[in-house]
């Protein structure tokens, strides 16, 4: 099982949070919000892939990262669709 110090965490989720803001358009959250988004996409991104079949507890700190960006990824993706219905 993969053990990630809490600052393994942070950092994992603050450059997760934050490449996932630069992928989405118009979602820069700044420093904090960015590796909150990470992390919370890290919990997203390990279920999705653990839906899908992949062995995410047996993965190292690269497959971490991208497992976060999934999940950053998706819950900006979500937060824009929810903003859009909001503003309409």
């Amino acid at each position: 099982m993969l053990d990630l110090s809490f600052l393994g965490w942070i950092l994992i989720g603050g450059l997760a949070g934050w490449a996932g803001s630069k992928m989405i358009k118009g979602s820069s959250l700044g420093v904090f919000l960015n590796i909150v988004v990470g992390v919370i996409g890290g919990l997203v991104g390990g279920f999705v892939l653990n839906l899908l079949g992949f062995n995410v507890d047996e993965g190292g700190w690269i497959f971490s990262f991208f497992t976060a960006l999934l999940g950053a990824v998706i819950l900006l993706w979500l937060a824009g669709l929810v903003s859009k219905k909001q503003d309409a």
